[in-house]
């Protein structure tokens, strides 16, 4: 069984598809982490984020940068966006993200192209998303329990402009699947949300 959660950044998705993942006793991949990956290798390299060729030079990271915290820094969160957005980039990670779904048992993963690119013939799509305004504050909760002093304004403005960078790139836009479900998070907890997520998903699964 293939489960894809899409959505924007802060929606809540990568929450839900960790919490499926433990449901269904399935693997989990954050496919996001992957692009953050590669921005924190252009970063180190030096290279330029904006250069398509640079970006793909930065696709051959050891595998150990998967497990560094500062992955999930705000900042590298914005260069992953501006990576991302190269077709070359997204090809060059495209057949390790579709292993992992095709694997055994199945897989869930959560990302902004799951259910359109990587796997178009999982068995349920969930597009999770918030207003921005929520995401915001999600986002900015949770970057000033790390220690960051970054203004709730700023949050907002960038994740804004990163939601219009991967909903107008070239490369897998961010858009819900056709036959995906959508779940607003919005005005949901986090255990409304998961148990709403779970009840989409077994809506989708054959009977018997």
């Amino acid at each position: 069984m293939i489960i894809a959660v899409d959505g924007p950044a802060a929606s809540g998705k990568g929450t839900i598809a960790k919490a499926l993942a433990r449901h269904y006793h399935l693997p989990h991949l954050d496919t996001g982490l992957l692009y953050r990956a590669v921005a924190a290798t252009v970063r180190r390299m030096e290279l330029d984020p904006e250069k398509e060729a640079d970006a793909v030079a930065a696709c051959d990271f050891d595998e150990l940068t998967l497990a560094d915290p500062g992955l999930r820094d705000d900042d590298v969160g914005q260069l992953a966006s501006v990576v991302s957005a190269h077709p070359l980039v997204r090809a060059a990670l495209l057949q390790r993200q579709k292993r992992f779904a095709h694997q055994e048992g199945g897989a869930v993963l959560d990302g902004r192209d799951i259910g359109t690119v990587i796997a178009p013939d999982a068995l349920a799509k969930l597009f999770v998303r918030a207003t921005p305004t929520i995401r915001a504050q999600r986002r900015h909760a949770e970057l000033k329990n790390r220690g960051s002093t970054v203004s709730y304004d700023q949050v907002l403005a960038d994740i804004r402009a990163r939601d219009e960078r991967d909903s107008s790139r070239s490369a897998a836009p961010l858009v819900p699947a056709a036959d995906a479900a959508l779940l607003d998070t919005s005005f949901l907890s986090i255990e409304a949300s998961i148990a709403k997520a779970i009840a989409l998903v077994e809506a989708r699964r054959p009977r018997g």
